[in-house]
């Protein structure tokens, strides 16, 4: 069997989670697959036969990870199993849940037809942000949905500038910029006027957040771009970037945000009739309440 072992990732205080894992562990340990967790879940869940391992011993061992949660609980698996081509399946225990797409009412189900080989495999690009300083260390992150710059710790606007493949785009007033893949494009990107992407499609989402001048759009950009912000100096001026959640550094007056497309990609598992749009109906709840596609045009009656 190829998915063997797998590593389960998810935050075990939370009782629905703690639950699923547990049944996951039973039913893959009754197919004779090992089972990997940290120390911390395997003495949780007290499940013996349960193998505990750090991050390097998962990313080492694993050929399957399954996360279990929000779509935070699959960004943080995102950034373990990036380098290392591990591919990751997720079953939703948290509130939207645009990337981990399994339910618990049929995760037994569906991870059965995922270990029989019936899954559709979803590659999703990746950024790798930078923080460069004209003195002292760089500093770099991977994002699989965003990286953004805000305002911090101060009600003042930043004042930055916008590059694209070294030409000059705009200059900015507002509380920040996110620089988002098509798979970020229905997170924070979303809530600051960007528009909904399909994941296989190859561009970025610039979006400016409460920019100051009314003008100042989201626009769409090839995903191959490399982006460069500046800070401009301005009194008061505190900003920091964070790449999904995850807290990259402070970036000050002088110093380059550069934003280009990562060498790795992250693998995304999807059991059979995954549909992306039944998705969007689903979490965004379009429609007339159902995420079901409605019965094809009735016939008309014969006159």
């Amino acid at each position: 069997m190829p998915f063997n072992p797998i590593a389960l990732v998810g935050r075990h205080a939370d009782a629905r989670v703690a639950e699923c894992m547990l049944t996951l562990v039973q039913h893959l340990q009754a197919r004779g697959i090992q089972v990997l967790a940290d120390g911390a879940v395997v003495q949780s869940l007290a499940r013996p036969g349960l193998q505990p391992a750090d991050e390097k011993e998962i990313v080492a061992r694993a050929r399957l990870v399954i996360a279990i949660g929000g779509d935070g609980t699959l960004l943080y698996a995102a950034r373990l199993v990036a380098e290392h081509g591990i591919p990751l399946l997720g079953v939703n225990r948290g509130r939207l849940g645009f990337l981990t797409d399994v339910s618990p009412e049929n995760m037994l189900e569906r991870l059965d037809e995922v270990l029989a080989g019936r899954f559709t495999e979803d590659p999703r690009t990746l950024l790798e942000a930078t923080v460069a300083r004209p003195s002292g260390p760089e500093a770099s992150l991977t994002a699989l949905n965003d990286v953004v710059l805000q305002k911090w710790a101060t009600g003042r606007m930043l004042d930055f500038e916008t590059w694209i493949d070294g030409r000059y785009v705009n200059s900015h007033g507002g509380d920040g910029l996110v620089v988002a893949t098509a798979t970020g494009s229905t997170a924070y990107a979303l809530s600051c006027g960007g528009p909904i992407v399909q994941p296989d499609v190859g561009v970025l989402v610039m979006a400016p957040i409460c920019p100051h001048t009314l003008s100042d759009r989201p626009i769409i950009v090839p995903a191959g771009s490399s982006v460069e912000v500046r800070l401009m100096q301005r009194h008061e001026t505190r900003a920091q970037v964070v790449c999904d959640g995850v807290l990259l550094g402070e970036l000050e007056p002088g110093d380059k945000l550069l934003i280009a497309p990562s060498t790795h990609r992250v693998m995304l598992l999807h059991p059979p009739g995954y549909d992306y749009y039944r998705l969007l109906r689903s979490k965004l709840h379009w429609g007339r309440g159902s995420a079901d596609a409605p019965p094809g045009p009735a016939s008309l009656p014969e006159r």
